[in-house]
């Protein structure tokens, strides 16, 4: 049986997991100015896609700018911090390696 989420249905609280079981999906929704605290994932492949606004996405040691329409693919195995330079909303897909 196939899944369907309409992401703006989703709005409310800042993270929802759209989807049970694996691989592991969350709507995340920041206000401008929010940053998730570091934080990781281990063993976890990412795929971070901005859907609205802008974030600033702290990987370890380096930064990555990211823009509605922006997707990055990172490791769950370093500190992941997001911090919204806008109000934002990201989809992001966690995969167990």
């Amino acid at each position: 049986m196939s899944e369907v989420v309409h992401l703006p249905d989703r709005e409310g609280d800042g993270r929802g997991v759209l989807f049970e079981g694996a691989p592991k999906t969350v709507r995340l929704a920041l206000d401008a100015g929010d940053r998730v605290p570091p934080h990781r994932h281990p063993d976890t492949e990412i795929v971070c896609y901005v859907v609205d606004g802008e974030v600033e996405m702290t990987l370890g040691d380096e930064t990555v700018d990211l823009a509605a329409g922006d997707a990055a693919r990172f490791s769950g195995d370093q500190d992941i911090s997001p911090k919204a330079r806008e109000d934002s909303v990201a989809l992001l897909v966690l995969a167990e390696r």
